[in-house]
């Protein structure tokens, strides 16, 4: 009779540890939560730039411009103005072909995933000699997007071409601030 006397005081000892246990980790996250929301602001997720709202979503910056989305890496008030007047506009490439000549792998995908529902297609193109396999060789008489690294960062544009230049690790950026310029949100 001691020895099941003595299991069941041990057994309520145990779960009154644990009872205690689990409320100390309980208050201890809703403490967490409350301290860590101080000071946050619960739009912070959300930024207004020339009338253009943009949301943040996983990673990038979304915004509506004539019931099509577009996404960026950067929003417009993380880049510096990149002086460069451009002489070519979104409704140059409605329908046409879209050729560009780039080695960097995210500016790329910012050109495709913006401007990939308003061209007709968009593939690979060479500027310059020498090109790759099954690349074409392109003039400025067609659109043309040349992305290349370079000491300065800069945007211009010659007939139908587009040339965006500057470090590897600010091409990306570069690129958004070309097409923030050609959608007309700066």
């Amino acid at each position: 009779m001691k020895k099941i006397s003595s299991k069941k005081k041990s057994s309520r000892r145990n779960q009154i540890i644990l009872g205690v246990i689990l409320v100390f980790v309980m208050f201890g996250s809703v403490f967490g939560v409350v301290v860590n929301s101080f000071g946050q602001d619960s739009n912070s997720g959300i930024i207004n730039y020339n009338g253009f709202e943009f949301v943040e979503q996983n990673g990038f910056w979304i915004t509506k411009i004539d019931n099509l989305d577009f996404g960026f890496r950067n929003n417009p008030k993380e880049i510096e103005d990149i002086d460069g007047k451009i002489e070519i506009s979104l409704e140059n490439y409605y329908d046409k072909p879209l050729y560009i000549d780039s080695k960097n792998y995210e500016a790329n995908s910012e050109i495709y995933n913006n401007l990939g529902e308003i061209v007709l297609r968009i593939q690979a193109g060479c500027f310059e000699e020498p090109c790759g396999e099954n690349v074409p060789i392109k003039t400025c008489e067609e659109n043309l997007i040349v992305i290349k690294e370079g000491n300065y960062s800069s945007i211009t544009s010659d007939e139908n071409c587009v040339f965006i230049e500057g470090p590897e690790s600010n091409l990306t950026a570069i690129t958004d601030e070309f097409l923030f310029k050609l959608v007309g949100i700066k």
